[in-house]
């Protein structure tokens, strides 16, 4: 991963929100995340995380259905593309494919804030 400062930078961010299939042992959700983890390894990302729903109060607005929500964030659209087309993706991909139920991207032109 990059070394990148997000001050005022347009970025382009990658949302990806998995659902899990319900029939998953404890370990094959553990090797979902360790897949997951392998992505970090890619040069073309800027920054990533991976999260669960949060423990808040629930409010009308707010989807938690979800197990798992991953956020990368790319310096620009050709570091997005090379992204989806890089092995570690592509592998990822094969090995995980048949653990979701459901997979909802959201890509975002993010213009930064500061400055």
């Amino acid at each position: 991963m990059q070394g990148v400062c997000f001050c005022g930078n347009d970025m382009l961010i990658h949302t990806v929100y998995f659902w899990l299939k319900e029939e998953l042992t404890d370990s094959e959700r553990e090797a979902f995340v360790t897949e997951v983890h392998k992505l970090d390894s890619i040069d073309h990302i800027s920054a990533a995380w991976l999260g669960s729903p949060a423990a808040i109060e629930p409010r009308p607005t707010v989807d938690t259905s979800y197990d798992y929500a991953l956020t990368l964030m790319f310096a620009d659209v050709a570091h997005h593309d090379a992204y989806q087309v890089d092995p570690i993706h592509k592998s990822f991909i094969s090995h995980c494919r048949n653990m979701w139920s459901r997979v909802q991207i959201y890509d975002s032109d993010a213009k930064g804030l500061q400055g």
